[in-house]
């Protein structure tokens, strides 16, 4: 393995059987450092998002290792939070509830929650505050716009104090002006909070304005062909993303997409 945070050494994922199934990934090498945030881009249906499975345990790769942290990932990860496409909040919980259910799911947290529930509480609102949803604690999802559910999601993905954050297109459902909004929320919460942070997405200015370096990957097999070093200060605001050098990356990383795709026809 690497000396990376998270080594994805050699990798390759089939699904649904090992002669007849689908091969997803294949000679997948990537590593991350610690504290670095990172996007992965690619054609639709290169893998993305089963990298983000087999990076979480959630799905076993066929050959090849992955470690964080210096373990060998073998099942589920709790040092994860995950936030997805879709919200997926508990309609019956408030925000401030479903802030806090990785709290009652996930060790050592589960075993002392009934004790520390009102420290807690706290450390949700604090959450919440720093997303921009302070005094919605109470509210339910049907009460709240997308982009506040986004908001809940990702303080719910946050909770735990994850290690590893890894983001599968959290914002690809919004429109524009939210979606923009929140990257500088998730800069903000990035900076103050330092986690490792793993975005999947098909923006590729949504890539270049929050990530470290980018990464492309190929068509199904997937598999990393080209990296790229975002070099811009932070913070970052909007403003970078009018620069002609901004533009620039973006047409570069989209050449290489280009070009994946047509390898693959």
């Amino acid at each position: 393995m690497g000396t990376g945070f998270v080594d994805i050494d050699n990798v390759a994922l089939r699904y649904g059987g090992e002669a007849t199934g689908t091969l997803a990934l294949s000679g997948m090498n990537l590593s991350v450092g610690k504290g670095e945030f990172i996007a992965v881009v690619g054609p639709s249906g290169c893998g993305k998002s089963t990298l983000m499975k087999a990076m979480s345990g959630l799905w076993p790769v066929t050959s090849g290792g992955v470690s964080v942290a210096g373990q060998t990932v073998s099942g589920p990860l709790s040092m994860v939070g995950m936030a997805f496409q879709a919200a997926t909040l508990l309609p019956w919980r408030t925000t401030l509830d479903n802030v806090m259910l990785p709290l009652e799911i996930t060790q050592p947290y589960r075993s002392e929650f009934m004790q520390k529930k009102s420290q807690f509480r706290d450390k949700a609102r604090a959450l919440l505050k720093l997303v921009g949803l302070e005094g919605f604690d109470e509210k339910y999802p049907w009460q709240l716009s997308g982009g506040m559910q986004q908001r809940v999601s990702l303080c719910r993905a946050l909770i735990h104090e994850p290690a590893l954050l890894m983001l599968d297109e959290p914002f690809a459902a919004l429109d524009m002006f939210t979606r923009e909004e929140l990257w500088g929320v998730l800069q903000e919460v990035w900076m103050t909070k330092n986690p490792t942070v793993i975005l999947v997405t098909h923006d590729l200015r949504e890539a270049v304005y929050l990530a470290d370096k980018v990464y492309v990957m190929s068509s199904r097999p997937g598999r990393i062909i080209h990296e790229r070093d975002i070099e811009f200060a932070r913070p970052r605001d909007l403003d970078i993303t009018f620069r002609p050098d901004f533009g620039d990356i973006a047409h570069d990383l989209r050449d290489h997409i280009y070009t994946a795709r047509q390898d693959a026809a």
